[in-house]
């Protein structure tokens, strides 16, 4: 089953963004190490899904937050897209031959830990079922609905301690903040899913608990 027309404005959008309309942290000359996320669309009961994952509480990096399937690149991926599919394999156990890839995104920035990130669209084709596959780094994957993810009383801006405040989604017993809220909130927008919010003035500091996880790797004046 080819991609679905819902899937379309998001593929034709991605040919001409630019890295500033995606994240406020852009890869300079110093470089960076390489990775790559798999931001992975399905079609589920609840109709259109994102998958998304948990990491684990007692990471060294970015514990308990939230995340697209990804990580760092290495040698045999082949590139980004051998990269985020190898790593949401070793993640939540899915197929990738049910994967087709139909975008990679501009490459982002992550400086809390030296990633420069590229983001690879892909249409999950032929559906597997997932889990998260070592409990010591995916605490939990789910598909989370596009509809729960646009929806106004799920939206939501995250004020860290340094002053920062972005998009955020509480979803599924997650608070989808960083990084990852960022970059999710910026693809809906672009794919025309996104709705007008109820209160887009609805600010919330940053969990106490999810701070001290952030603060672990992070440089005080950063926010994930």
């Amino acid at each position: 089953m080819s991609a679905p027309d819902w899937l379309q404005p998001l593929v034709d959008a991605s040919r001409d963004v630019l890295p500033e309309e995606l994240s406020r942290y852009r890869p300079t000359g110093d470089g960076g190490r390489k990775a790559a996320v798999l931001i992975l669309f399905g079609e589920g009961q609840d109709g259109p899904d994102v998958l998304l994952v948990q990491r684990s509480d007692g990471l060294r990096a970015h514990a308990g937050q939230p995340a697209f399937p990804g990580g760092a690149e290495e040698q045999g991926d082949g590139g980004p897209v051998g990269a985020a599919l190898r790593e949401a394999q070793e993640e939540t156990g899915l197929d990738p031959g049910g994967v087709e890839v139909l975008a990679e995104l501009p490459t982002l920035a992550l400086p809390v830990s030296a990633f420069v990130v590229t983001p690879v669209i892909g249409w999950w084709r032929e559906p597997t079922e997932v889990r998260a596959v070592d409990h010591g780094e995916i605490a939990a994957v789910a598909r989370v609905p596009v509809a729960e993810l646009v929806d106004p009383a799920n939206r939501l801006r995250i004020r860290h301690p340094a002053g920062h405040i972005g998009p955020a989604f509480r979803v599924r017993d997650m608070l989808v903040w960083g990084f990852t809220g960022g970059l999710l909130d910026r693809v809906l927008e672009l794919g025309g899913f996104a709705r007008p919010w109820l209160d887009e003035a609805r600010v919330e500091d940053l969990p106490e608990d999810r701070l001290a996880l952030s603060l672990r790797t992070a440089p005080p004046d950063y926010d994930l």
